[in-house]
């Protein structure tokens, strides 16, 4: 299920590489849990409304943005303590909450990047970051894909995930998150599979590090 957050008017800057900023009002959120460790089932998209300025972003209309999860008793846990303590950061305060029901995508969809995909490895001792073009992204994508899917206990068998590359205007780009910059993908995604894989998909992102705001799709 899917969780669409709005939230009041700033008249504060945010900084561009706020990924941090929701990544901890959301473990604010969940609280104590373990989902905090190992793969998360769960993502959030990067905040929309906002203008860009030359110090930061502005949300002087208010910002929006999702979190989806597979687990409904982990996103009762996220509306309860959005309800005890609202506020994000820079004046950011949810006022609203609109639950969006889990919807039928059939056997095979394309999504839009609601955050950017970020693919990595380490090889021989060193981090690789693997981008939309490489021929490894598909195969890196769904093994991380049916590695969330056995966790969660379901059927992880015929599930594929692969960049669109017909897609016109794709984009890598750095993000920082904690002084380090990760090459992320901003980029449509296809997904063959069964329904039940590619709804529990949309709801826990794609790729890595989707607990710390990469991955998230619409």
């Amino acid at each position: 299920m899917r969780l669409h957050l709005r939230t009041t008017k700033t008249l504060e800057l945010i900084p561009f590489n706020y990924q941090y900023i929701l990544t901890g009002a959301l473990h604010k959120w969940i609280g104590r849990n373990s989902v905090h460790d190992g793969l998360s089932l769960y993502s959030f998209s990067w905040l929309s409304c906002g203008k860009a300025t030359k110090n930061g972003l502005r949300f002087d209309q208010g910002a929006h943005f999702f979190i989806s999860t597979h687990d409904k008793l982990l996103l009762n846990q996220i509306i309860e303590g959005i309800r005890q303590e609202p506020e994000i950061a820079y004046g950011l305060i949810v006022n609203e909450i609109i639950i969006e029901e889990d919807p039928n995508f059939g056997e095979e969809h394309k999504f839009t990047a609601a955050s950017p995909v970020f693919i990595k490895r380490r090889i021989n001792n060193t981090e690789k970051h693997f981008e939309y073009h490489e021929a490894e992204s598909a195969v890196l994508l769904t093994e991380t894909l049916k590695n969330k899917l056995k966790k969660a206990g379901i059927d992880s068998e015929g599930i594929s995930v692969r960049f669109d590359q017909e897609y016109n205007y794709p984009k890598v780009k750095v993000i920082y998150y904690n002084k380090i910059g990760n090459k992320a993908n901003i980029c449509p995604v296809i997904i063959k599979g069964s329904p039940e894989q590619i709804l529990f998909a949309w709801n826990v992102g794609i790729g890595n590090s989707t607990g710390i705001g990469f991955g998230a799709i619409r």
